[in-house]
């Protein structure tokens, strides 16, 4: 679940993804080869679901603005500002193009040659998706702690 949900748009996107991941992890059992790990080859099929379904509703999805989306938490102080929980808030928040090239080269470690071939795009596309995602999560942090300063002055 933890897999698609860093690729969705919501939890209950998320259990789409997870359902459908199943039905090919089970349908697809005797193509497993005994011999890799059986949790990287479940892996490795939910990555591809969730991708499958990016790009089956990529025409649904519709870019927003991080200044524009309400905030993920409150937060009490920096430290608890990079909990995961926040961060994965966070990534969330990126449009879908960003969030998914984000996961898959810094969370997942693909190469951007391997991001475009899955999601038909090119290494440079990638490079810039990442590259503003980073920026957007930056201006993010950034901003939340200016906040978090000014709420104690």
């Amino acid at each position: 679940m933890s897999v698609c949900v860093r690729y969705s748009a919501d939890v209950e996107e998320a259990r789409e993804v997870l359902n459908d991941g199943f039905m090919k992890v089970f349908t697809r059992l005797a193509q497993y080869d005994p011999n890799k790990p059986f949790k990287g080859w479940i892996r490795r099929i939910m990555i591809n679901t969730a991708l499958d379904n990016y790009r089956h509703n990529l025409k649904h999805y519709h870019a927003a603005d991080l200044d524009t989306s309400p905030p993920v938490a409150a937060t009490a102080d920096v430290v608890s500002d990079l909990n995961y929980e926040y961060l994965m808030g966070l990534i969330q928040q990126l449009s879908p193009a960003y969030r998914t090239v984000f996961n898959l080269y810094v969370i997942d470690g693909y190469t951007h040659e391997e991001i475009a071939g899955m999601l038909g795009i090119s290494p440079g596309t990638s490079k810039s998706n990442l590259s503003k995602a980073r920026a957007n999560l930056r201006e993010v942090l950034k901003k939340n702690r200016v906040d978090e300063v000014e709420q104690y002055i």
